[in-house]
């Protein structure tokens, strides 16, 4: 068996990765643990909200799946932080976890130049510094490029209470060989620990004593391409801990992993355990808690906000404190997951190892958290593997200035995550310019020189651009093209309010591009640098930034090492220029 692509791991960083390879022109083989489980919502059943959103508009823009998928799957539908810019607005949507993951299947086994196979992968086969296929359980299959998306799966260990084992999420084989040959290999790695509520029967919930939360009949979705199907939407309910709640779990804390050392891995800090929230604020006299439905005609509802790793006996006696849950009946209970995630200063700007040439990583293998972030990843190392063997000389490369997704890539690969990573809307610097309304303005172009952008995409993305250029001169739009009044009115309206605002971002931009477009040699020795620093030279050496501007990212690099850094560049530039003129003066 031999395929130009292996993409490892079918989760949200895979399906986009498999479909962007495939789309592109490339042979290419997905491998899952469990084909029952592709594109799986472990965690909560919402995509979207401020930056995320972003993410799936971007994804949708380029080309990808997501914002498509969760179009024709949702059952409840908001835009988050209405009072507040346009910069920091969000869509979110709650989704019918079995229809998403059908649909998605769906659109991976129809796609051509995809195959799926089920398989547990045991290691990677490099010849002379560069990928040549994986070792699995039905033997070695060849490729040219191989893209790792394992999701939790690396060395997975579930914790709940004083129970813990070796596994996957879900009770899904855990992928430990693996992780053991990346360690073998010379891959510094990382031990995470994420984590996920109880689930509980609907039908014993108390709804009177909550508050309901509907959903909004909005006049689009995730996708640029075509306007969401009208549906019945469902609601969600909030409700809230206690000072009783508290005080279960403070009880217990000897009896909770995090606090007895049996979990060691570093957990999110923007989505702790509900014991966590206890510790960290013990003022706080209360928690929100959502009830949230995982799908229509489906009583399983997820408990978002008290995600939790205790005992089930605890779990039990904790849930059953909060108001309008006093006589639920939990169907699962709450674990913590700890896995291996590698440290992504190990990667380029493509999601390339720097180590092994045509391995590619993408998703919470590389520190990262939330299915957007992970399915964001997927596609850019998609394109960029497929590129690797296709057209050798291109590559994606989106910078901080363009997308969020610029944003989350820049960060791994320079910055490194020392905890689960979360992007939000406040990690981008020029968010106002980065706005979810105009993804398709940034990218769409992008998308379409790759080559992952059709003709039906294009022409509606040109209709809505020409239609906000009527709108921005004045002029009346066409019969063809009032599909779109509204919001290009909305985008050309939103330029208008804050023209002052984007106006000094795109000046701010433009110092920024001119580091980004100063770059530095792919081969240049930062041992012989001997005017930086030693930290600057050791970290220089490990992140091997494309550019001055990234390498002014890298924690621990200084001003001063930034000057030495260029003053290097200058004067190899100068020299090159010297032995050139001898040449040609021969």
């Amino acid at each position: 068996m031999d395929y130009d692509v292996i993409v490892i791991g079918l989760g949200h960083a895979g399906c986009e990765a498999a479909l962007a390879c495939a789309r592109l022109g490339c042979s290419t083989l997905g491998l899952t643990v469990s084909m029952e489980n592709i594109a799986q919502m472990s965690c909560n059943p919402s995509l979207g909200g401020p930056a995320k959103a972003h993410l799936i508009r971007e994804i949708d823009a380029l080309g990808g799946e997501m914002g498509l998928a969760a179009d024709e799957t949702f059952i409840q539908l908001r835009m988050l932080n209405t009072s507040k810019g346009p910069a920091v607005r969000g869509l979110r949507a709650q989704i019918d976890k079995a229809e998403y993951q059908a649909r998605m299947r769906r659109t991976l086994q129809r796609q051509p130049g995809l195959v799926l196979t089920q398989a547990t992968v045991y290691d990677i086969i490099v010849r002379n510094g560069r990928v040549a296929g994986v070792s699995t359980e039905i033997g070695e299959i060849s490729s040219r490029a191989v893209i790792l998306a394992t999701g939790t799966h690396l060395g997975g260990r579930v914790h709940m209470g004083e129970m813990n084992y070796e596994s996957g999420p879900d009770r899904q084989p855990a992928a430990v060989e693996l992780g053991e040959n990346l360690r073998r290999r010379g891959f510094a790695m990382y031990r995470f620990k994420t984590g996920t509520p109880a689930r509980i029967d609907g039908r014993t919930v108390d709804y009177d004593a909550t508050q309901i939360q509907l959903g909004e009949e909005l006049p689009y979705g995730f996708s640029y391409l075509r306007q969401p199907d009208p549906r019945e939407q469902i609601p969600c309910w909030q409700t809230w801990t206690n000072e009783r709640t508290h005080e279960v779990i403070r009880e217990n804390l000897d009896r909770a992993p995090m606090y007895t050392g049996a979990i060691t891995g570093t957990g999110p800090r923007y989505c702790p355990a509900i014991e966590t929230k206890i510790v960290r604020f013990p003022d706080r006299p209360r928690h929100q808690v959502y009830v949230e439905p995982q799908g229509r005609g489906n009583e399983e509802m997820y408990l978002s906000g008290v995600s939790t790793s205790l005992p089930v006996d605890v779990q039990e006696k904790m849930i059953r404190t909060i108001r309008g849950l006093e006589n639920v009946h939990i169907m699962k209970y709450g674990y913590a997951i700890e896995y291996d995630c590698i440290d992504p200063t190990q990667l380029a700007p493509t999601l390339e190892s720097l180590k092994i040439a045509g391995l590619y990583f993408a998703g919470q293998i590389n520190g990262t958290s939330g299915y957007e972030e992970a399915a964001a990843q997927g596609l850019v190392a998609g394109i960029n593997a497929a590129l690797s063997v296709l057209r050798p000389d291109e590559r994606l490369l989106l910078d901080r200035s363009e997308a969020y997704i610029g944003v989350l890539i820049d960060d791994l690969v320079s910055r490194g995550t020392d905890e689960p990573y979360r992007l939000m809307t406040a990690r981008a610097e020029y968010r106002l310019l980065l706005r979810q309304d105009n993804a398709d303005l940034r990218l769409t172009p992008r998308g379409r020189e790759i080559g992952l952008v059709d003709e039906d995409r294009w022409e509606r993305f040109a209709a809505r651009r020409n239609a906000i250029e009527l709108i921005r001169s004045g002029e009346e739009l066409p019969e063809a093209l009032r599909d779109y009044a509204e919001e290009a009115t909305e985008q050309v309206e939103i330029e208008s309010k804050f023209s002052g605002y984007i106006a000094k971002q795109r000046r701010q931009v433009e110092e920024f591009k001119k580091l980004e477009k100063w770059k530095i040699p792919e081969d240049i020795d930062y041992t012989k640098l001997t005017r930086l620093s030693r930290e600057a030279r050791e970290r220089l050496g490990v992140v091997r930034p494309f550019s001055v501007g990234q390498a002014s990212r890298v924690p621990g690099i200084s001003p001063a090492d930034l000057l030495a850094l260029t003053v290097h560049l200058r004067e190899m530039t100068l020299q090159g220029r010297k032995e050139e003129a001898a040449r040609d003066n021969g």
